[in-house]
């Protein structure tokens, strides 16, 4: 291929694309760092008071937990503008970078051993992370964000919004009374496909914003309400689902399993809504495929190796016990009856 014709294939990120990258590395920056604050200020306050996990609430009075539930906000606010400049299919995938940093720092700063493997899976979510940016789809031009709900209310997206909201009903009414205490995917099934939903409202409210900032305002119109709205009820639906995960089931087993179907099916959702693959042929569209599909690699060996590590440490003579049992609740009692 000569020079003048790959440049003509690859035309580089545009302005936007970079605003959201920027905006989206910075994002995991600040989360992945505000964990190990967090857990800073909540050993400092342990030492002092009950510790949280016994029922205490004394890390509330300890400036260092407050310094890294700060952090967080403003790497969740850097989150969301990212979806106001960059698709998607951008932005969604590098939340893995957080595992990364939270992972590094706590190795050097907590003195938690990072296996290496667990080097290896950093390794990979860097490289599936540098295949996405290089060969991302562009974001489209809006001008106000009507034609962000003309998007949203076409038949494609709206049939997509109909089967999502069936699915959480039937998982809601029938198989969490009967499985969600026993199968992790009850609870993170509601969590991705909501959340699937909730990043399209959340990008289309971010370019409204946007706009509104840049000189046009978009907040006489009723769809940025709409918008709003969604947001809030879509992001209260995630949190409670998740909070249950999260109470229910190891985190070594939530986290990976969730980051694969949220990041999954809000890549679905985007492509849907945005069209972000109408531009691209195969190859660049493959190419992403198998950034993602590095990063989710790199992810599950970085919680697996995790999890290896604390096994090794806390319960050797145990470790093919828990093996078996991935994706279910340990249920002691169960293996006591006769």
């Amino acid at each position: 291929m000569s020079i003048h014709s790959w440049r003509d294939a690859y035309s580089g990120m545009s302005s936007d694309n970079i605003k959201g990258l920027v905006l989206a590395l910075s994002s995991s920056l600040f989360i992945g760092s505000s964990f190990i604050v967090k857990k800073k200020g909540l050993k400092k306050a342990g030492g002092s008071g009950v510790r949280a996990g016994s029922g205490g609430y004394s890390y509330l009075y300890e400036p260092l937990w407050w310094v890294g539930m700060i952090t967080m906000v403003v790497g969740e606010v850097a989150n969301f503008a990212a979806y106001a400049f960059a698709p998607a299919i951008l932005v969604t995938p590098l939340g893995a970078l957080s595992i990364i940093i939270s992972a590094v720092l706590a190795h050097i700063i907590l003195r938690e051993k990072l296996h290496i493997f667990g080097v290896l899976g950093c390794a990979l979510c860097v490289v599936g992370s540098t295949t996405i940016v290089l060969h991302a789809p562009q974001e489209r031009a809006i001008e106000s964000v009507a034609e962000v709900w003309d998007l949203a209310t076409e038949p494609a997206f709206v049939l997509y919004g109909v089967l999502v909201l069936i699915a959480v009903f039937v998982l809601v009414v029938h198989y969490i009374p009967l499985y969600g205490h026993t199968h992790v995917m009850c609870y993170i099934g509601v969590c991705s496909l909501v959340g699937s939903l909730s990043v399209m409202s959340v990008k289309g409210l971010g370019i409204a914003l946007k706009l509104t900032f840049s000189g046009t305002n978009q907040l006489v119109y009723p769809q940025t309400w709409a918008f709003t709205f969604f947001v809030l009820l879509c992001v209260i639906t995630q949190m409670n689902y998740l909070n249950k995960a999260l109470d229910t089931f190891n985190t070594a087993v939530v986290s990976p399993i969730y980051y694969v179907m949220f990041t999954s099916l809000t890549i679905i959702a985007s492509v849907i809504m945005f069209k972000d693959w109408d531009g691209q042929d195969p190859t660049q569209i493959v190419t992403e495929l198998c950034g993602f599909v590095t990063i989710l690699s790199g992810t599950f060996l970085l919680h697996k190796t995790k999890d290896m590590v604390e096994s090794s440490v806390r319960l050797p003579k145990h470790m093919d016990e828990e093996e078996g049992i991935p994706l279910r609740r340990h249920d002691s009692s169960n293996s006591r009856s006769p």
